[in-house]
């Protein structure tokens, strides 16, 4: 689903000005971002929680030249989906 499809689904359901929801929709995600880059954590109760998570240094290929090479240990953005979220996937046919 795209982000203009979302817009659309949620003009459909609230009868909000899709114009509205595309700005809330682009401050929400600046947000979430700024927030995961400031090493906070953002709490969506009954959906999830968006985070910054470490990865450690590790030996990785080059597949081109078959030689090892070092990925330095960096910074990933994650997420995890709240228990009721998981169980609404789950249980869903």
């Amino acid at each position: 689903m795209t982000q203009k499809e979302v817009i659309f689904v949620i003009s459909r359901k609230t009868g909000l000005d899709k114009e509205d929801i595309k700005k809330t929709i682009d401050a929400l995600t600046d947000v979430v971002q700024e927030s995961v880059i400031d090493n906070q954590r953002v709490h969506f109760s009954g959906f999830g929680v968006f985070f910054k998570k470490k990865r450690a240094q590790k030996i990785g290929r080059n597949i081109s030249t078959n030689t090892a090479i070092v990925v330095e240990e960096h910074y990933i953005p994650a997420f995890k989906p709240s228990k009721l979220f998981a169980t609404k996937i789950k249980t869903a046919s």
